[in-house]
């Protein structure tokens, strides 16, 4: 007989590295590469990878989505956002919901439009920006999956 909620677990890791592993190559490789060349050029990059790479990531951030909502379900772990010592169940929700923003509403209505308008304007400030609103979101995210593995394990 299949355990469902072991099933959920491993979509959800799976999902965690592909959208997190995604976002720590966008950081510490492909941005800070992009800042040292023409605007022209990288922002005709910026829109190749991002439109490689979005669908791939929102794919991902839903799996998390159910398959988190599925163990929180299967395994009945709703009381855990009650009690203080699960800090890194709402740390991990947090993100999600940042990220979810980011991925959903304000790259597609917003850093587009912000990207293509300020090409005349002043690229290298929003393509910085941009760096550092990815170097937060990494660090976040790293840090939930930290707490959410050692948590998961007791060390909390």
């Amino acid at each position: 007989m299949t355990d469902w909620g072991i099933l959920a677990r491993a979509i959800h890791v799976v999902a965690v590295v592909v959208w997190i592993g995604g976002v720590w190559l966008v950081t510490t490789v492909l941005l800070p590469a992009m800042k040292l060349k023409r605007p022209e050029e990288w922002i005709g990059e910026f829109d190749a990878i991002e439109q490689r790479f979005a669908p791939q990531v929102r794919i991902a951030a839903v799996l998390v989505l159910l398959s988190g909502l599925y163990m929180l379900y299967a395994y009945d772990l709703w009381d855990r956002f009650t009690e203080p010592r699960y800090w890194w169940m709402h740390l991990m929700v947090g993100v999600w919901l940042l990220f979810a923003a980011l991925l959903f509403v304000i790259e597609p209505l917003i850093i587009r439009s912000t990207v293509h308008r300020s090409d005349a304007v002043a690229p290298a400030a929003v393509l910085t920006r941009m760096l550092w609103m990815h170097r937060a979101m990494l660090a976040l995210s790293l840090l939930a999956i930290f707490a959410a593995v050692a948590g998961g394990h007791g060390l909390f």
